[in-house]
C-alpha cells in the first residue's frame, strides 16, 4: 500500500463498460512527510468516497482490481482508505 494525496478528478465519457459508474481520481504519491515522490500522478479508482485534497491509501497492480466491485475490471490502481491521522518517527534521529 502507498500514501497519496488526491489532486484532481477524471471524467471519461467513453471507457470500458466495467468502469461505468466508477469514480476516478488523480492521485499524487507522497512520502511520509507529505512531499510528492518522484512518481508521476496516477489515475486511481475510488472505492471509499475520497475527495480532492484528501490524503489516501492506495494500492497498485493486480490487487487493485480486487478492491473494485468488479474484479475483472481493468483497474491498476485503487484508493482503499482515507487517512485521518498518520504518526511516524521515521527520519527523526
Amino acid at each position: 500500500m502507498e500514501i497519496g494525496i488526491v489532486v484532481g478528478t477524471v471524467t471519461a465519457t467513453r471507457k470500458d463498460e466495467s468502469l461505468v459508474g466508477a469514480k476516478m481520481l488523480v492521485t499524487q504519491p507522497v512520502g511520509i512527510d507529505d512531499q510528492p515522490s518522484q512518481a508521476q500522478p496516477i489515475i486511481t479508482v475510488d472505492t471509499v468516497g475520497a475527495g480532492v485534497g484528501e490524503k489516501v491509501i492506495f494500492v497498485k497492480g493486480s490487487i487493485a482490481s480486487r478492491a473494485f466491485d468488479n474484479d475483472n475490471a481493468p483497474v491498476d490502481a485503487a484508493i482503499v482508505g482515507i487517512i485521518d491521522m498518520l504518526e511516524c518517527d521515521y527520519g527523526k534521529g
